[in-house]
């Protein structure tokens, strides 16, 4: 048993912390084309070493099962891209059982999608109050955006065992959120796991 899996145990069966755990799934985008002639930058498409990225990066996620319930996702086509061959990489079938549980359902349920701006165009504030709006219902979710941001936010809830030099392209790393997603808060998400995804 994981540390991980031993605080899940304790937040669903624990007088100490109320609720399930969450888990707040950072994911930058697949490597990328540089712009040509007059692209705009959030016109860039995935390379096609990112779109093998993307989808390994989808496959982890379900291998190490932190398929999200939520997705929230950049507007811009590199980011819109990585989302979906993740998802692709997502539906993919697994290399092993995603339970121990005998027939235990493992189809992936759709994830609700929101295309937010704010990922694009806004500051580290602006991707932690995305994160506090998530349905309470929802206990894994997936953020997927661009450096220098969603590094940034990685280091604002675990500045401790955040990557010093941020998220390389298909990098993951997955934060456990104890409370509530609205109670999210500076050093309040520690790292978990952590992964570079290369197809």
């Amino acid at each position: 048993m994981t540390d991980d899996q031993a605080a899940g145990t304790a937040a669903t069966g624990g007088p100490d912390v109320p609720g399930p755990v969450r888990h707040l799934v950072l994911l930058r985008h697949a490597k990328a084309e540089q712009p040509t002639g007059g692209m705009q930058d959030a016109d860039r498409p995935l390379s096609a070493r990112g779109h093998a990225d993307a989808a390994a990066a989808g496959a982890w996620l379900r291998y190490a099962d932190y398929l999200p319930a939520a997705v929230v996702c950049s507007p811009a086509k590199r980011t819109r891209q990585t989302w979906h061959d993740a998802a692709l990489g997502m539906a993919a079938p697994p290399t092993r059982p995603l339970t121990t549980q005998p027939g235990a359902e493992t189809t992936m349920a759709a994830p609700t999608v929101r295309y937010e701006p704010k990922i694009y165009h806004g500051y580290v504030a602006d991707l932690l109050d995305l994160v506090r709006a998530t349905d309470p219902a929802v206990t894994t979710v997936l953020l997927v955006g661009h450096n220098p941001t969603i590094s940034d936010l990685s280091t604002l809830l675990d500045p401790v065992h955040a990557a010093p030099d941020g998220l390389r392209t298909g990098g993951i790393v997955v934060h456990r959120v104890d409370g509530d997603w609205a109670d999210l808060r500076e050093q309040a998400g520690p790292i978990v796991k952590w992964h570079t995804a290369r197809g």
